[in-house]
């Protein structure tokens, strides 16, 4: 193909470039009547993939941003799509541990070749414990899918009080990493194993892609995902080399698939899908995961809407200064607060622990955000919702649901 010449890139503004990212991201589209396969399955092929966290005080992560582009749907559905043994999406460490398409596979080879050169080195511990590395594919071998748990060991058992991995899982996501191993599905939330050719399709399983058009068209998602990026921005998506990222961007450049945009206020250059069209507007309001691709690349979100976001998790309650689960609250073009949200599923009640502004939020921030916490509260299944008077957003949004604020703190888990 015939590169072309390079023109002088075009400035737009930075409102702009927020309401490209939104749109790309599925926002600002009129949500369908029903949500059925159909509608995940696009939405999955326009974000490319769901992040997977284990957190569950208000819901797992992965759920979130399909509620917060379609509204309230069957957990079930996604169940379907992700979890059976066979399923069309299965798991990988695409951003990090995500949900991907499974005729995607072949994408990831390169990242299964690279793991192995950086965790099988003489020494490491896949070096250092070969029979547990072949047990536990003679195992899946024998048997199919199976967790964990589910194989039999004296090694099977977690060293540490918390995070600390038995010999047998350890081994099985060390495979998993190398692709020897896939997921087969989720049994409660514990992967399920199994051997890629008791899940993959042999289209799938035999396909080669060689790195560097793989690598280009993960940069060509990624961007189509983003709408509008920096190369650190495209990159991050699917955790590539931001310079080999930079390459394949001109090259999609040269080939008249993006072009090279100046946003203003930004101190690097950007680049758009071609063919990108700029919004008039966003109308939208949405609670957001803290691992949605709009926020999970923690500076894109500071450049894109003046948001400064870390979450608290694993900082400790007395050091808190928003809450342990706050979810950025979306409202048109801009993230206008956090709230702490917690699913009480014994009491049936939606907890909002804390609930906080942004300067800029407009004076209707609690009234826009009131009927999305009616609706989540309804999908969760809970049957009433308490906000606890912490956080300048919080008395607002009682009164605009029509409830008075709730005793308590809010800083405990």
């Amino acid at each position: 193909m015939v590169a072309r010449v390079d023109s002088v890139p075009q400035t737009i503004s930075a409102a702009s470039a927020r309401r490209v990212s939104l749109a790309a991201q599925g926002f600002g589209i009129p949500r369908p009547s029903t949500v059925g396969t159909r509608q995940l399955n696009l939405l999955m092929d326009r974000l490319g993939t769901l992040q997977i966290d284990s957190v569950n005080v208000f819901e797992r992560s992965h759920y979130l941003p399909v509620v917060a582009r379609l509204g309230p749907y069957d957990k079930a559905l996604l169940d379907r799509l992700t979890l059976r043994p066979k399923a069309p999406y299965l798991e990988y460490w695409a951003h990090v541990a995500t949900f991907i398409p499974r005729d995607d596979w072949p994408l990831w080879r390169w990242r299964m070749a690279r793991m192995r050169e950086k965790y099988g080195k003489p020494g490491d511990w896949v070096d250092s414990h070969p029979q547990m590395m072949a047990f536990v594919l003679a195992e899946l071998a024998a048997n199919g899918p199976m967790a964990a748990s589910d194989i039999e060991h004296e090694e099977n058992v977690r060293r540490g009080p918390w995070w600390g991995l038995s010999d047998i899982k350890e081994a099985l996501e060390f495979h998993f990493l190398f692709g020897t191993v896939v997921t087969a599905g989720r049994k409660g939330f514990e992967r399920v194993y199994a051997l890629p050719e008791h899940v993959l399709p042999s289209a799938v399983l035999d396909a080669e892609v060689p790195v560097d058009d793989a690598q280009r068209e993960l940069v060509r998602r990624a961007l189509r995902a983003h709408g509008i990026g920096t190369a650190k921005d495209i990159a991050d998506y699917y955790r590539l080399y931001v310079a080999t990222t930079a390459r394949l961007l001109d090259e999609l450049v040269s080939s008249g698939e993006a072009e090279r945009v100046i946003v203003e206020g930004w101190t690097t250059p950007a680049y758009l899908a071609a063919g990108t069209r700029i919004p008039r507007r966003i109308e939208t309001a949405a609670l957001l995961s803290p691992f949605d691709p709009v926020v999970w690349e923690r500076d894109r979100a500071l450049r894109l809407f003046d948001f400064h976001y870390r979450i608290e998790i694993y900082t400790p309650a007395p050091k808190r200064i928003y809450g342990y689960y706050t979810l950025p609250a979306l409202v048109d073009e801009q993230i206008v607060g956090r709230l702490d949200l917690k699913s009480d599923r014994q009491s049936r009640v939606l907890r909002v622990q804390s609930a906080w502004r942004e300067p800029h939020a407009p004076a209707d921030a609690a009234e826009r955000l009131a009927p999305v916490l009616g609706e989540l509260a309804a999908w969760q299944g809970l049957e009433e919702i308490a906000v606890v008077d912490r956080g300048d957003l919080a008395r607002d949004l009682a009164a605009a649901l029509g409830i008075a604020v709730a005793r308590g703190t809010g800083a405990s888990r």
